[in-house]
């Protein structure tokens, strides 16, 4: 038994712990023997946690190429991956009864994770608002695509929010509200025109960003360059862009040579249950 699971952009900007964003890069986590050249994840791994709190047994592998520490959702796409294929175990690949789980399954994985932006994208796929232990998928009227500008160097998200103000003014929490509403409604009605403005922020993205400047450049190097809207991926070091699909490669060139780029697109299906492991 095979889960994919997507990769996922957090906060968006402005939507701290509240929005995320699936991404067209899987993680495979599996339950049984792995495949040829992969070893079993080791019993301390995110992926065999999350599978062994949602009652799975038995051998746990991992297959992904999403970056580690690099602010794609690596851990909450594995720990994502590790209950799925423990509900799989007990329930077998019945979409509809995975479906019907995702709530349960968002609480575990809110709960292993700190916060569920990363884990909801990645379950339910799409752009995600959660809120209260209640995930709610923001429809869309386009189909962009995101280039994610990935640098060399990593970041520790729990080392990222010691840096983060905790004397919020009111100024700027009446600024993230507003921007966060706008950034939703922008999306649901296709107004890609809002975006960049949407996506400002006055809570996380300065701090992190004056601690990581080669993002900071590679952030305004994306608008510079005609980006819908640019935005620190989760802690970052990452960062991810919005343009039209004709416009990605041309964007991706545009962004700093001190990083890697990765052109995908937004996934729509989230957590996916594969009846056969491919080998």
């Amino acid at each position: 038994m095979l889960v994919r699971v997507p990769a996922s952009s957090a906060n968006l900007g402005p939507g701290f712990d509240a929005l995320g964003m699936a991404l067209s890069l899987y993680a495979e986590v599996g339950a049984g023997p792995a495949p040829d050249g992969v070893q079993p994840a080791d019993e301390h791994h995110p992926a065999t946690v999350a599978f062994r709190r949602g009652g799975g047994e038995g051998d746990v592998w991992v297959r992904s190429p999403i970056p580690v520490g690099r602010g794609m959702g690596f851990s909450g796409a594995v720990r994502v991956g590790g209950l799925v294929a423990a509900h799989a175990q007990r329930h077998g690949d019945d979409p509809e009864a995975l479906r019907a789980a995702l709530p349960q399954l968002l609480r575990v994985a809110a709960e292993l994770e700190g916060h569920a932006d990363n884990a909801a994208a990645s379950l339910y796929g799409g752009v995600v608002a959660t809120a209260g232990g209640v995930a709610v998928r923001v429809p869309m009227t386009f189909d962009p695509a995101m280039v994610m500008w990935v640098p060399g160097f990593v970041t520790s998200t729990d080392e990222s929010r010691t840096r983060l103000r905790h004397d919020i003014t009111m100024a700027d929490a009446v600024f993230n509200i507003g921007h966060t509403a706008l950034l939703v409604a922008a999306l649901a009605a296709g107004e890609v025109q809002a975006l960049r403005e949407a996506t400002r922020d006055r809570v996380h993205q300065p701090a992190r960003l004056t601690a990581a400047e080669p993002s900071h450049r590679a952030l305004q190097a994306a608008l510079d360059a005609g980006a819908w809207a640019a935005w620190l991926s989760g802690s970052g070091p990452t960062v991810a862009a919005m343009c039209a699909v004709d416009e990605a490669e041309a964007l991706a060139a545009a962004l700093p040579a001190d990083g890697h780029t990765k052109v995908l697109r937004i996934d729509h299906a989230g957590a996916v249950i594969e009846a056969r492991d491919r080998r």
